[in-house]
């Protein structure tokens, strides 16, 4: 995924991706609702399949 912190603006971190471009913007709390996560991995361009394997040990 290699997506690297480009900034802050207020309770949200801002994710960029180069190759291919990709930029989201996450919101920096504790829990998020399940539509917002949702929202974020297709933003990234990644599948739900894609992102629980990349986030699973």
């Amino acid at each position: 995924m290699d997506f690297m912190s480009s900034g802050r603006k207020g309770s949200h971190i801002i994710l960029r991706r180069d190759k291919p471009f990709a930029q989201v913007v996450v919101p920096d709390h504790k829990e998020l609702d399940r539509g917002t996560l949702r929202s974020i991995i297709r933003q990234a361009g990644l599948s739900i399949d894609e992102f629980s394997r990349s986030t699973s040990p």
